[in-house]
């Protein structure tokens, strides 16, 4: 494996080396950096020239130029990164830092979500092909795979920002709103559910009268305005999830395996008290120890009650931690949500990545923040969702077609364990790549996102680059985006020998 990871660095140098030296030229013989000075009439017209030339060592020859810039992307390597200066003489390497943290945040948020829901799309039409559900599942991905990115911005924009925030002047529901909402979402149910028709027509009834009942109750309580949880809906939701998570994998009467997950939710109650003043007003480093140990306690209790199960137990104690930790978070968050919508009453912004001379607490600052994350990373990941679904449908299908499947249910398993246990994890090799590549790619669409959404991040420092005929912004995209598409291919090629053992280099 350590022979093949250096052949594959090797090679992704050559690679990167040879793409930057084209994208260079190309670059810089795509027009005149000075062009707008030479139809200046400013008396210091010619020392703007000359200052600008400086900057831009437009006095060396194209190839020593570009030999300056890969020398100071050598330096990278000794932490001394030199990406040369922009055309108003501003160091890139700063500028740099600040849009690859911008769009990245973007980036890996609307990758994480696009796989994890199109992940499960994918597996849940597979399991129900040909059905109603596939048929609307197939319907919608590709609706979405074909969407114009500027045109569904224009969309989001219009309904899920500025609807939105006149909504939440006064919140409110008609009768026929209602209504409408409770029968569209029982019919959901009963397709996400399927059965025989008497039962598609319970869940049907259940599922709207229970939607019927919500709604009103939410609008009595404020709750749009006035959010709550609280510990016991917490507990609740974490059960479910222990419960769950116990069927899914080896059936819901399995002490071994269940009474972690249980451990975990009362361990879990116990530290919500422990916890709560310190998460009143905490820091990223709190929250991200805490999310490590919200994953670390559970799996190290699942390892010493788990048994001969002991794998299976310290998963689904983590995910029953990790969510308990989760839902704690969003507590906190919806308390803080008036003294937010008091600060900033029209919540859900359509411009930049957080709001100019912003002043609230650390909860409030992390509502802004991710009130202007909202539409750029919903927009990205539901690009993404349409390849993550359809890839995990005909990787399933397949998959499903193999001896192996087709033995482990002539040997009477269960139908949840040779589609979670055998058939998911083998349908995951193909989705691995899928993932390397969508990542890198996202970064380059998220061009035309950020221009939409007047997003800072580096679309815009590659846009106002390739206009100024610029090249050492637009070659510190490349720099990122290509050593990101070459990185993430190499981890896919490691992550299939993870995912099957038979893969060897």
């Amino acid at each position: 494996m350590l022979k093949f990871i250096l052949k594959r660095l090797g090679a992704s140098i050559g690679i990167l080396f040879a793409a930057s030296f084209l994208l260079y030229v190309l670059v810089i013989n795509s027009g005149d950096p000075l062009s707008d000075l030479r139809e200046s009439i400013a008396d210091n017209r010619d020392y703007l020239m000359q200052q600008r030339s400086d900057y831009m060592n437009l006095d060396m020859p194209w190839f020593q130029r570009y030999w300056t810039w890969l020398v100071g992307v050598g330096g990278c390597f000794a932490l001394k990164c030199d990406l040369g200066t922009n055309i108003q003489g501003i160091e890139v390497t700063g500028l740099l830092g600040a849009a690859a943290s911008s769009t990245l945040r973007l980036v890996v948020l609307a990758t994480v979500l696009a796989a994890i829901a199109g992940i499960a799309i994918g597996v849940l039409s597979a399991i129900r092909q040909y059905s109603g559900l596939d048929y609307g599942v197939t319907f919608l991905t590709f609706l979405f795979f074909s969407l114009p990115v500027f045109w569904a911005a224009v969309m989001l924009k219009e309904y899920m920002a500025i609807g939105y925030n006149d909504w939440m002047k006064d919140p409110a529901f008609s009768t026929v709103q209602i209504v409408l909402i409770a029968l569209f979402f029982g019919f959901l149910m009963q397709v996400f559910l399927a059965g025989s028709m008497r039962r598609r027509l319970a869940t049907f009834a259940v599922s709207a009268a229970f939607v019927a009942v919500v709604i009103p109750y939410l609008l009595w309580l404020n709750f749009f305005r006035y959010p709550q949880l609280g510990p016991a809906a917490i507990v609740v939701l974490s059960l479910a999830v222990a419960l769950s998570g116990t069927a899914m994998s080896v059936g819901i009467r399995n002490k071994l395996v269940l009474y972690p997950a249980l451990v975990t939710v009362a361990l879990g109650l116990v530290m919500y008290y422990a916890t709560f003043s310190l998460l009143t007003e905490p820091n990223t480093l709190v929250l991200i120890v805490g999310g490590i140990l919200c994953v670390a306690v559970p799996g190290a209790i699942g390892h010493f009650m788990g048994g001969r199960l002991r794998k299976t137990a310290m998963t689904v104690s983590a995910l029953t931690g990790l969510v308990f930790g989760g839902l704690t978070v969003i507590d906190h968050i919806f308390r803080a949500w008036p003294g937010f919508l008091a600060l900033k009453p029209r919540p859900i912004g359509t411009i930049g990545s957080q709001t100019p001379n912003f002043t609230g607490d650390f909860w409030e600052t992390f509502l802004d923040r991710g009130a202007q994350l909202l539409l750029p990373t919903l927009l990205l990941a539901i690009i993404s969702l349409a390849s993550y679904s359809r890839y995990t449908r005909a990787s399933m299908l397949e998959v499903g077609q193999q001896d192996y499947i087709r033995t482990a249910r002539s040997k009477g398993l269960s139908e949840r364990t040779v589609i979670f246990r055998h058939a998911f994890r083998n349908a995951l090799i193909p989705i691995a790549t899928i993932a390397a590549f969508d990542f890198a790619g996202l970064i380059g669409g998220a061009v035309i996102t950020e221009t939409v959404f007047g997003w800072k991040g580096m679309g815009q420092m590659f846009t106002t680059g390739l206009h100024a005929v610029d090249p050492a912004p637009v070659m510190a995209f490349f720099l990122v985006t290509g050593t990101a598409a070459v990185l993430f291919n190499m981890l896919a090629d490691i992550f299939y020998a993870l995912l099957d053992p038979r893969i060897r280099v």
